[in-house]
């Protein structure tokens, strides 16, 4: 389960060893931590990372099929985790150690930056190759965050970027070795840290306001 450490004035949100999925537990403890990161105090930031093979591969969808009177619910929760990465007030940083797939992969551009292993792991929207069509709020979110040619192939093409390519498109700020991946999202988010604040939050509000506004429908959020 995610777990929340502090490094100075950034708190590392590290998301688990597994493929990080997001079951509802999972959701709920992702949640709580950043009720702690936004009800702190004075300068900070957020890196969130993860340990092993992924970074998190996205929706749980062996609970879903299970609970799939529950659908509905679920994917507003999704919506509104990413909702809330997208508006916090604070400044978050994406440490890409591993795969970002489906979910995982749209957890990551709700984030402020991303930084991602060079070497190995990708980066894929896998929708159009899995056959289940993105729901409006996650079309809004990849939108308003990618460049409307990358937008465009990662959506329709399912493409597989490495860290370079991915970099190279600006799906991530920053590809770097393996161990410099945490370090170096940290070290981005210092630089940050006294950014935090109301103001941010209004910030990100307004740059992201019709995003948000499609993630934070509850009334038809599969569209």
């Amino acid at each position: 389960m995610p777990s929340l450490d502090r490094h100075d004035n950034v708190f590392v949100l590290d998301l688990g060893d597994g493929e990080n999925r997001f079951h509802p537990d999972w959701i709920t403890a992702v949640g709580a931590a950043l009720d702690e990161v936004e009800k702190a105090e004075g300068p900070r930031a957020l890196v969130t990372a993860a340990t092993g093979k992924f970074y998190s591969n996205g929706l749980d969808l062996d609970w879903l099929f299970a609970h799939a009177d529950q659908q509905h619910d679920y994917v507003v929760s999704v919506h509104e985790l990413f909702a809330r990465m997208l508006s916090l007030p604070v400044v978050t940083v994406a440490a890409l150690q591993g795969h970002a797939f489906a979910a995982g992969a749209m957890f990551s551009l709700a984030h402020d930056f991303r930084v991602m292993r060079a070497d190995r792991g990708y980066w894929c929207l896998p929708e159009a190759d899995i056959n289940i069509p993105f729901t409006p709020g996650m079309g809004a979110l990849i939108q308003s965050r990618l460049a409307p040619q990358t937008a465009h192939e990662a959506m329709l093409t399912a493409r597989r970027y490495g860290g370079a390519d991915a970099a190279a498109t600006g799906i991530v700020d920053q590809a770097v070795g393996e161990d410099a991946v945490r370090s170096s999202a940290i070290e981005l988010a210092q630089a940050q840290v006294n950014k935090a604040g109301d103001t941010l939050g209004i910030i990100k509000a307004r740059m992201y306001g019709p995003a948000l506004a499609t993630l934070r429908d509850t009334t038809n959020p599969l569209g």
